[in-house]
């Protein structure tokens, strides 16, 4: 880095599991309020800040350019330009990294930036064959006309085609995400127990880190407009077992998989933002730094190993630093699914992986799990794709600073081939 790059500060929401319904806040109102109650515990107004950036994977028809949306609903005002970041799953750590090289090319000095989206709210769309119909439908005019076309209509053309699914299916290889995490199940011979037990443990995790407190100061409550209150993240199973997960079904590949709704990640909607300054910044408003940002790294990878990405992210930074997996003090490797997170781990211990994939000379070993996702992670919190990139990186600090630790990395992998990867260390 030319210059320090400063945390200043961090907020999100609880992340609520989707029901099958649309959940009470659109993406906006999420993000707002978690943005809203940090900027209210800043000692400089909205207004001051030099740009908003907001990552969203699925902003709604009428909040597209989100990240504006949000700037002007949290009071920031006319002047501060807002705007919207898409790197599918790490779209909160690339605004995050946005933000960052803004401050490093002295456009900005002062920058909000974090991720959303509101999964539940992924809209129903029609087929191609009713949009077709209805293209030939607003072309008739005589009553004639209309008959025939009311006779060419098929009631199985009505069945929605459900845009989440299409979000995540890869239109390269085709591959829904948990096809590709069955993909790295099978190469590194990931077992079911393997991932129902690495599941267990991460909602027994979440479960203790509640029960702790560990996870309220980065939580800003929410309420909706009957006045209930969502304090805390909603889809951890206190109870979770990996017996209990082994009685659920594949869902990705049904006769030969082993990748379940209980071993991935879960569809929730959340927000979470960090705060970013420059030194001069941090001079200018009084401000205290939390941590700084050491490094980024981005990298590309073949679609149908996408959740490989955090290796192939994270490893170029070990090495411009010198340091192995464990010269870490805390890791939070985002969880898409068990399987993914286990076949990283598989993969750093792999020397002919190492060697032909990563270019290295030997293996890196073995990563202590008690510095991996201490409190949990996304298959207990689930997963709310635009958002996923901030809390990582949220946590982590939280993370160093129970620990009074000093170096920490996030990383996490995106669908399409791609890994993101961010390390930092606390001031």
């Amino acid at each position: 880095m030319q210059q320090a790059i400063y945390i200043i500060d961090g907020a999100r929401t609880p992340f609520l599991k989707a029901r099958n319904a649309p959940g009470p806040f659109a993406a906006s109102d999420l993000a707002t309020a978690a943005g809203r109650a940090l900027l209210m515990r800043q000692p400089f107004a909205p207004e001051q800040l030099d740009e908003v950036i907001l990552g969203c994977a699925s902003p709604s028809p009428d909040e597209i350019n989100i990240g504006r949306v949000v700037a002007l609903r949290m009071g920031c005002g006319n002047n501060v330009p807002g705007w919207t970041v898409m790197r599918n799953c790490a779209s909160g750590m690339q605004a995050i990294d946005s933000a960052l090289n803004n401050i490093l090319a002295g456009r900005s000095g002062l920058v909000l930036a974090g991720g959303v989206d509101a999964l539940s709210r992924a809209p129903l769309l029609f087929s191609d064959a009713v949009v077709r119909w209805l293209a030939g439908w607003y072309a008739t005019k005589t009553a004639g006309q209309k008959l025939a076309a009311l006779r060419k209509f098929k009631l199985g053309c009505l069945a929605p085609v459900i845009g989440l699914m299409k979000g995540l299916t890869d239109p390269i290889v085709g591959q829904l995400m948990g096809q590709t995490a069955e993909n790295l199940a099978y190469r590194f011979g990931i077992d079911r127990r393997q991932m129902d037990e690495f599941s267990a443990r991460s909602h027994q995790r979440v479960s203790a880190a509640q029960k702790a407190g560990h996870l309220d100061a980065e939580i800003v409550p929410l309420i909706d407009v009957q006045g209930n209150v969502y304090a805390e993240d909603d889809g951890v199973r206190h109870d979770s077992t990996a017996d209990g997960l082994a009685k659920l079904k594949p869902f990705f590949d049904k006769k030969f998989g082993n990748v379940t709704p209980g071993n991935s990640s879960q569809i929730t909607d959340g927000a979470a933002w960090l705060l970013l300054a420059s030194e001069e910044a941090v001079r200018k408003h009084n401000l205290t730094p939390q941590a700084k940002i050491v490094d980024t790294q981005w990298a590309g990878l073949a679609p149908e190993q996408m959740g490989l990405g955090p290796v192939h992210a994270a490893t170029p930074i070990l090495q411009r630093h010198g340091l192995g997996l464990n010269d870490l003090d805390a890791w939070e490797i985002n969880e898409a699914f068990a399987a993914q997170v286990l076949a990283c781990l598989a993969a750093w211990r792999d020397e002919d992986y190492c060697r032909n994939e990563l270019k290295l000379e030997h293996a890196l070993g073995e990563l202590d799990e008690d510095r991996l996702n201490p409190d949990g992670g996304a298959v207990a919190l689930g997963h709310p794709v635009g958002a996923s990139g901030a809390r990582i990186v949220l946590h982590l600090l939280e993370v160093l600073k129970r620990k009074q630790a000093k170096r920490g990395m996030a990383a996490i992998c995106i669908g399409g081939g791609q890994g993101g990867a961010m390390l930092i260390e606390r001031v």
